[in-house]
C-alpha cells in the first residue's frame, strides 16, 4: 500500500480514531516490576499506593520506616535516582511532583547491573566525531546494543504523512532485518507521540507481568495522570503489538528536533529484560546528543545546498536582464531551468510567450489550467490521486509542479513521468492482517506493494520551484522597469541618447576627468529645406543616415546624442593626446557625403562647435559654450568647424 493513500485509508484513521481515545495517560495501573505511592504534598499523607503496598495506604510518609525515601517524597523534587534498601535488595527511588501530589516510585534494581558510565561517555565521544547523519545513526544503533544488551536497536523517522521508516539497525544475527522497512502511523498514534515529547524515554519491562492496580480511599485512580511516570502500565494493544513481534521487553527513547518529534530509537528483547534508571537517564542524554547533532548537520546541508542554488539562480537568471531572448536565457545556456528544478519536462509561459523543454504533454489545454492556478501554487507527485481532473488532460503526467507569476501573466509548469517502485512494509498494515480493524498486525513478516501513477517525490525542489518563480517575477518586472528607463533616455527615431541623457551625464558626474573630455555639438545646416521640398519622412531617412555616420566616424567609446530635431552631440570621454579637431573634420565630411533617399540623391552639411575641457574643469556649460561654438561656425559659413 502505499504510504500516503495509508494516511488517508478508512481503517487506518478508524484505527487512530480508536487509538485517541484509549486512557494511556491514567491508566490506573503500573507494571508489575515496582512501587508507586502518591503522597499529599501537605500533609504528608500516601494517598495513593500500587496494590503491593497496601498496608502504607493512608499512613504518613515518614512512618514507613525508610528514612531516604520519606525525605525524598516530602520535597517533591525530581531526584535521579535515591538508593535506598527495599525488601532486602538495592532500589532505586524516582520523585517527580504531579500538581499537590508527589509521585514516588520505587524500582529494584537489576540483578547485575549498573550505571554504565564509561560506555555512554565513549558514545558520545565516537557521535562527536562523525562526519554524516547516516554515520551518527549507525553509531548510536551499535553502542546502544552494546551497552543495554538487547537483541536488536533500531532507529526509525517519522515522515511528513506521520508513517515511519527504518533507517538504522543493529541486531542479533538470527533476528530478520527490518531496515528500510515502512510501519503505518497507528503503530504510534498521536497521544503516545505527545508523550514522547515529554517523557523521553520509555521502559516496557514484560508482555506477560499483570500490571498492578493503584489503590486510594481519596481518589479515583482512574484519573491519576501518570504521564511522568516511569512504571506506567503499558497499553493492551501496545502490549499484543510486541507480542506479535516476538518482544518481550522494550526500551524506547524520543528523537526532538525543534519541538517536534522527528523518530525514535527502540531497544527490543525476545525475553524480560531491565536496564537501571541511571543508564536510562544517560542514554537520553545520549539520544539528544544525537538529535542534536543530526539537526545541526541538516541545517548545514540546507545552508549550504540553499546558498548553492541561490547561486545558480542568479546565474540563470542574471541574462534576463541584458537579452530580449527569455528562451536564450532559460533554456539554452550551459545550465538551464531543468539543470535548477530537475523534471522530466518544463513550459514557461510569460505573457502570450511559450516556452517548451523536455517531455511536456499538449500545449493546449495547460492554458486553461495556467489561468486556473489563481495565484496558488499546484504541488503533487501522484496528479491522478490529487487532481483526476488535471491528470486526464496530460497523459503520461504524473507529477507536477505549476507555479503562477505573480507580477507577469503566465507560470511555470515543471513534469515528471510516473515512477515505479516497492513499498515494504513491517507486515502487511491493511486490515487482512488483523483480527479486528483496531488489532495490532497479526502478522510481521515483510509485505511489499508496488507503487504507481507516482513520480518521484518533488521534496525541496517544490520551494525552490517558488522561489525561483518568484526569482524569475522579480527579474521581468525589472528588466521591464530598466528598458522603460532605458526609452526615457533614448530617441525614439534613431536609438541615440538624448538630451536628457546628455543632461544628466552632464550634471551628476563631477568635475572633467585627468583624460579630459571633448563636446562636438554637430547641427545640419538649411535642414528645413529637406522636409520642405521632400517631406518628413524623407527627412527622418537623412536623420537616420546622418545618425549612422556619426557612429560610424566617432571612437566607440564616444556617446552620439541626438538633441532633437537637427541637433546632434558627440561627447568625448579621455581626448588627452587625441587630435579632437581632426575627428570634428571627419564628422563634418561624413555628414556632407551624397545621401541617396529613393529616387533622390541629397547634399547635407553640417556645422559643428568644439569644445575642449581641461581637467578638473567643471562640466556645467561645456553644452552651451559648444552651442554657442557651432552658431560662430554657421556665421562663418555653415558646413566648417569653430571651437
Amino acid at each position: 500500500m502505499d504510504p500516503s493513500d495509508l494516511a488517508l485509508d478508512p481503517d487506518e484513521l478508524r484505527r487512530l480514531e480508536e487509538c485517541a481515545r484509549e486512557p494511556i495517560r491514567t491508566p490506573g495501573m503500573i507494571q508489575a516490576h515496582g512501587t508507586l505511592l502518591a503522597v499529599d504534598a501537605d500533609s504528608g499523607e500516601i494517598v495513593v499506593v500500587s496494590e503491593d503496598a497496601a498496608d502504607w495506604l493512608d499512613l504518613r510518609v515518614d512512618e514507613v520506616g525508610i528514612p531516604e525515601l520519606a525525605d525524598a517524597a516530602r520535597t517533591g523534587v525530581p531526584l535521579d535516582p535515591i538508593r535506598i534498601p527495599w525488601r532486602g535488595e538495592p532500589a532505586d527511588v524516582i520523585v517527580h511532583q504531579n500538581g499537590e501530589l508527589n509521585i514516588v516510585e520505587i524500582e529494584p534494581l537489576p540483578t547485575g547491573a549498573e550505571y554504565a558510565r564509561v560506555p555512554v561517555v565513549a558514545a558520545i565521544q565516537r557521535l562527536s566525531n562523525a562526519d554524516s547523519i547516516e554515520e551518527l545513526r549507525e553509531i548510536v544503533v551499535t553502542e546502544l546494543r552494546r551497552i543495554t544488551g538487547f537483541d536488536r536497536v533500531m532507529m526509525y523517522e517519522f515522515q511528513e504523512d506521520e508513517h515511519g521508516i527504518v533507517l538504522a539497525e543493529d541486531r542479533a544475527l538470527e533476528l530478520e532485518s527490518y531496515l528500510g522497512l515502512h510501519f503505518p502511523a497507528s503503530d504510534i498514534p498521536a497521544q503516545a507521540r505527545a508523550l514522547y515529547l515529554s517523557k523521553l524515554g520509555r521502559a516496557i519491562t514484560s508482555t506477560e507481568a499483570p500490571a498492578r492496580p493503584l489503590l486510594s480511599n481519596r481518589l479515583d485512580t482512574a484519573t491519576l495522570d501518570l504521564s511522568g511516570a516511569e512504571l506506567r502500565a503499558v497499553s493492551p494493544y501496545h502490549l499484543q503489538y510486541m507480542r506479535n513481534m516476538g518482544q518481550a521487553s522494550t526500551f524506547s527513547l524520543s528523537l526532538i528536533e525543534k519541538g517536534r518529534l522527528t523518530g525514535m530509537i527502540t531497544c527490543a528483547h525476545g525475553t524480560e529484560r531491565r536496564i537501571p534508571v541511571l543508564l536510562r537517564r544517560s542514554l537520553e542524554v545520549l539520544a539528544g546528543q544525537l538529535a542534536v547533532q543530526s539537526a545541526a548537520m541538516r541545517e548545514i546541508d540546507r545552508l549550504r545546498h540553499s546558498v548553492e542554488v541561490r547561486e545558480r539562480r542568479g546565474a540563470l537568471l542574471a541574462p534576463l536582464f541584458a537579452s530580449d531572448d527569455i528562451t536564450a536565457a532559460l533554456f539554452q545556456g550551459r545550465e538551464t531551468i531543468l539543470d535548477l528544478i530537475p523534471a522530466d519536462g518544463v513550459v514557461a509561459r510569460i505573457g502570450p510567450s511559450w516556452r517548451v523543454a523536455g517531455e511536456v504533454p499538449p500545449l493546449a489545454p495547460l492554458g486553461g489550467i495556467v489561468d486556473r492556478l489563481d495565484g496558488t501554487p499546484i504541488i503533487t507527485d501522484s496528479l491522478a490521486r490529487d487532481r483526476p481532473d488535471l491528470a486526464e488532460l496530460m497523459p503520461g503526467v504524473a507529477g507536477l509542479l505549476a507555479i503562477p507569476l505573480a507580477e507577469n501573466e503566465g507560470a511555470l509548469l515543471f513534469f515528471r513521468g510516473e515512477v515505479t517502485r516497492n513499498i515494504t512494509w513491517l507486515g502487511d498494515p491493511g486490515s487482512g492482517n488483523r483480527p479486528e480493524g483496531t488489532s495490532p498486525r497479526a502478522s510481521f513478516a515483510l509485505w511489499q506493494q508496488l507503487v504507481r501513477e507516482r513520480s518521484e517525490p518533488w521534496g525541496d525542489v517544490a520551494e525552490e520551484a517558488v522561489e525561483l518563480a518568484h526569482d524569475l517575477d522579480h527579474a521581468l518586472s525589472r528588466r521591464a522597469e530598466s528598458r522603460l528607463a532605458e526609452l526615457a533616455m533614448r530617441d525614439a527615431l534613431t536609438g541615440l541618447h538624448n538630451r536628457r541623457y546628455l543632461v544628466e551625464r552632464l550634471a551628476t558626474r563631477g568635475p572633467v576627468g585627468p583624460d579630459g573630455k571633448a563636446l562636438l555639438f554637430v547641427d545640419l545646416d538649411d535642414f528645413k529645406s529637406v522636409n520642405d521640398q521632400h517631406g518628413h519622412e524623407t527627412g527622418d531617412a537623412v536623420i537616420l543616415e546622418v545618425a549612422r555616420r556619426l557612429r560610424a566616424n566617432s571612437r566607440d567609446r564616444d556617446d552620439v546624442v541626438r538633441l532633437g530635431g537637427d541637433e546632434f552631440v558627440v561627447l568625448m570621454d579621455g581626448v588627452a593626446g587625441t587630435d579632437v579637431h581632426a575627428i570634428a573634420e571627419r564628422l563634418v565630411e561624413a555628414v556632407a557625403a551624397p545621401i541617396v533617399v529613393g529616387t533622390a540623391v541629397l547634399q547635407i552639411t553640417a556645422s559643428c562647435g568644439l569644445v575642449v575641457a581641461e581637467p578638473g574643469t567643471p562640466r556645467v556649460g561645456l553644452l552651451e559654450a559648444a552651442d554657442a561654438a557651432m552658431y560662430r561656425a554657421k556665421r562663418a559659413g555653415r558646413n566648417r568647424i569653430a571651437s
